[in-house]
């Protein structure tokens, strides 16, 4: 493997070149696509995904490509108002509405659900998004108020829907309750508490069922000591590093964080690239670079600074010639039997993945600031308490 000293200058010139390329992908909606060519994400944005790529842009100081998928996502929140506001109702009446009525978790960049079959029901980006939004507002000061009724509407749709079990990041498992998906939806609720923007009655509705969401995490989302796949699972998700590293849902450095961070080190990473679950077979269940980003994140923020710079070298490594990065490698499978079957159905994996190119960048910036050149506004009062970065 590239020593991490080597790879740095790499690193900072693929770090421009993601964010030129997400600049350059972004459509005139605001949307991120998923990725441009891939068969089965091409014309699609996820709130979860781009979530994590407008916190990435943000953090490299490239704050109106952030606030452009913001306003997107406020577009589609507000645009469903009249559902958002049954499926509470129903919540409410204790006769919730069925899964497939339920918010889809990516949609067209001009905001329609789509006409493609997909594991659609999937609370976390519901979550993401508000958490990016705080975040941004933290780093550079942009008036929350903006997004406030499309938050005000996402505290309503989560507050009334986040115990129920639904599909997690990779679409699978629909009948668990997931716990990064909590995870997800505990950092979203606390950035809307935080954010300044709702009314009392909302504000108090985001708190409790935060405080509801983070014991469960604490209770029921625990095995061996590391958080867990799923409630009642002793398996870990590697999707779980955002929640103990950048969404310092679990800090890091406590015992759970540091538990679980060891877990995926464990059980899913090899050579530095990171598997999603023990029994992936997508694909042939490679390594993605995305997760060894929040892996490193993850370690950022445990102290652990030279490990991080191990998995953010690691993830550079699988940049093509044209910096181009995928979804995944081939360079350990967990089921190498299953790769054509994928590609007989949707073509070659993912690439470029423009989530992986964020997710680089977030860890450089992480370990190394922004770009000198990287313009930001003015620091101005903060309204929400995310957590710090770690110190360069």
């Amino acid at each position: 493997m590239t020593s991490p000293t080597t790879a740095r200058p790499d690193v900072a010139a693929l770090a421009t070149s993601s964010a030129d390329l997400i600049a350059s992908l972004q459509d005139e909606s605001g949307a991120y696509p998923a990725s441009p060519t891939f068969s089965a994400y091409a014309g699609y944005s996820w709130f979860r995904d781009g979530a994590f790529i407008a916190d990435a842009m943000s953090a490299y100081g490239r704050a109106e490509s952030a606030e452009r998928f913001f306003d997107w996502c406020a577009r589609v929140l507000e645009a469903r108002r009249a559902e958002i506001d049954a499926i509470v109702a129903a919540s409410r009446d204790g006769q919730p509405v069925g899964d497939a009525h339920m918010l889809p978790t990516r949609f067209t960049f001009d905001g329609r659900a789509g006409d493609d079959e997909w594991w659609d029901f999937q609370l976390d980006g519901y979550g993401t998004w508000v958490w990016a939004v705080a975040e941004h507002v933290r780093r550079h000061g942009a008036d929350a108020a903006r997004w406030a009724p499309a938050v005000a509407l996402t505290v309503d749709y989560l507050a009334a829907s986040w115990k129920r079990p639904c599909f997690d990041w990779w679409e699978e498992h629909a009948e668990h309750v997931h716990v990064s998906t909590i995870g997800c939806i505990a950092a979203g609720l606390r950035a809307a508490a935080e954010l300044g923007v709702l009314d009392d009655a909302r504000t108090a509705l985001a708190a409790s069922a935060l405080a509801e969401a983070d014991a469960l995490i604490r209770s029921a989302g625990v095995a061996d000591g590391h958080l867990s796949k799923w409630v009642g699972s002793a398996a870990v998700d590697a999707s779980l590093a955002a929640i103990v590293g950048v969404m310092d849902v679990v800090p890091a450095a406590s015992d759970l964080g540091s538990a679980t961070i060891a877990a995926i080190e464990r059980d899913l990473t090899v050579d530095g690239g990171v598997h999603r679950f023990v029994d992936d077979t997508y694909f042939g269940g490679g390594q993605w670079p995305l997760l060894s980003c929040f892996l490193g994140l993850a370690h950022v923020r445990a102290g652990d600074r030279d490990r991080a710079r191990e998995l953010l070298a690691w993830a550079a490594s699988t940049a093509g010639p044209d910096g181009s990065m995928p979804e995944q490698v081939e360079h350990h499978l967990l089921a190498p039997t299953r790769v054509e079957e994928w590609v007989d159905r949707w073509g070659t994996s993912a690439d470029p993945l423009l989530w992986s190119h964020a997710m680089l960048i977030r860890l450089a910036v992480e370990l190394d600031g922004p770009p000198v050149a990287a313009t930001a506004r003015p620091s101005a009062p903060v309204h929400a308490s995310a957590s710090q970065e770690s110190p360069a």
